[in-house]
């Protein structure tokens, strides 16, 4: 099965995409670009707004506006005033890490982690944020954070540290954000690229897009991969089940430290894609707070 492009935007590096049921429209980051964007599948409308800093990630809130990672701090924004309320500064101690991914649990927490984007080392955190905005640290010494995503039932919580090449599930304590039980869900040793961004579907499967594989897979439930979608383009970043009826996945990809060989080859590279694959995502839950 092969995702198909349906908007030609050359992100600098698009990343952390969802649908938000709050207005049926896709939303992503371009990290590198210091955009956001989002699109409306029914319309074709598509819009880009420049946020002068970087979002590596963002989520709805329930309220209106956006919780959003910026690479230094997490904010409150509302995009149609241009404010901002800074909730928190990320890892100021330390210049070399920056915010990367993060989800909303079931109970509308958000779980955002970062990563060391100068050495690689594991020095960074994963943090969830509260509804009253107050946050703790839940998992330490992580270099690059990804595929964070939850089951339907919230119990279970979905990550990566990229260069470990594995993707490990956590018993999730929903009032508490405390992981444990922490175990192996997919090697990726064997798989042609690095597991970046992750979505669920409605049978427990887990979608993630393989950062220069060319490729989103589907983890079962019982760890097996059992689908193969393949992208057009050397650098899948991310993915999200969207459409009315969250049967359509939807994958954003990057063009960061790709040669002009590369995007000769692959003009499309940074554009958004999709695929329906046979299966149903799980709609997600908009920050509390």
């Amino acid at each position: 099965m092969r995702a198909e492009l349906v908007l030609d935007c050359k992100n600098e590096h698009g990343e952390g995409i969802f649908w938000n049921h709050l207005d049926n429209r896709l939303w992503w980051t371009d990290i590198e670009g210091r955009m956001i964007h989002s699109y409306d599948p029914k319309s074709k409308l598509y819009n880009a707004v420049n946020t002068g800093d970087r979002v590596c990630c963002f989520a709805p809130r329930e309220r209106g506006g956006f919780i959003v990672a910026f690479d230094n701090r997490v904010s409150l924004f509302d995009l149609e005033k241009g404010q901002t309320q800074k909730i928190l500064d990320f890892q100021p101690e330390n210049s070399e890490t920056r915010l990367n991914d993060g989800r909303t649990d079931r109970n509308g927490c958000f779980v955002v982690g970062g990563m060391n984007e100068v050495t690689g080392a594991s020095n960074s955190i994963v943090i969830r944020i509260n509804e009253d905005l107050t946050f703790s640290t839940i998992i330490k010494n992580i270099s690059c954070a990804n595929s964070t995503c939850f089951s339907s039932d919230g119990a279970t919580m979905f990550f990566a540290d990229t260069p470990e090449q594995e993707i490990v599930a956590y018993d999730y304590n929903q009032k508490t954000g405390s992981l444990t039980g922490k175990r192996l869900l997919a090697s990726f040793k064997d798989e042609p690229g690095l597991p970046d961004g992750s979505c669920v579907d409605s049978e427990g499967g887990v979608w993630n897009a393989e950062w220069e594989g060319r490729r989103v897979v589907r983890v079962s439930p019982d760890g097996v991969i059992d689908q193969v979608i393949d992208v057009p383009v050397w650098k899948p970043t991310c993915c999200t089940f969207g459409g009315p009826e969250l049967d359509t996945l939807y994958i954003t990809t990057s063009r960061l430290m790709s040669d002009e060989k590369i995007l000769k080859q692959e003009p499309a590279s940074g554009g958004l894609f999709a695929v329906k694959p046979g299966f149903r995502g799980v709609k997600d839950t908009p920050f509390a707070g």
